[in-house]
């Protein structure tokens, strides 16, 4: 079997330090869809995230783009919490390294 790698390179250190990548999973095993999507009784449709959060469909989008809106704020939240306190940032942030509000 060959080596896939250069000779003359050496494997580096991981590219994500091992806090973000335990912040990633901590947010993706926190927040999973539980049982089954069903309509209430104006018509939406819900299901629950493990989190206790309710998700559901609106006028303007789908349960599936509240699904998937949910997740990336969880996954953004938590490596917000853990990213170095001065890393640029696309979105200024507070003392806390969590977006400021209002």
């Amino acid at each position: 079997m060959e080596n896939s790698e250069p000779a003359d390179e050496m494997p580096g250190p991981s590219a994500v330090s091992a806090a973000m990548r335990h912040a990633k999973a901590a947010a993706r095993s926190s927040h999973v869809t539980v049982g089954q999507a069903t309509p209430d009784r104006t018509g939406h449709v819900e299901i629950e995230c493990s989190c206790g959060m309710v998700l559901t469909n609106g006028p303007d989008w789908s349960v599936d783009e509240h699904i998937r809106l949910h997740r990336a704020e969880a996954r953004y939240l938590a490596l917000s919490a853990v990213a170095p306190a001065g890393m640029p940032r696309l979105i200024d942030v507070d003392a806390t390294r969590l977006p400021r509000l209002g």
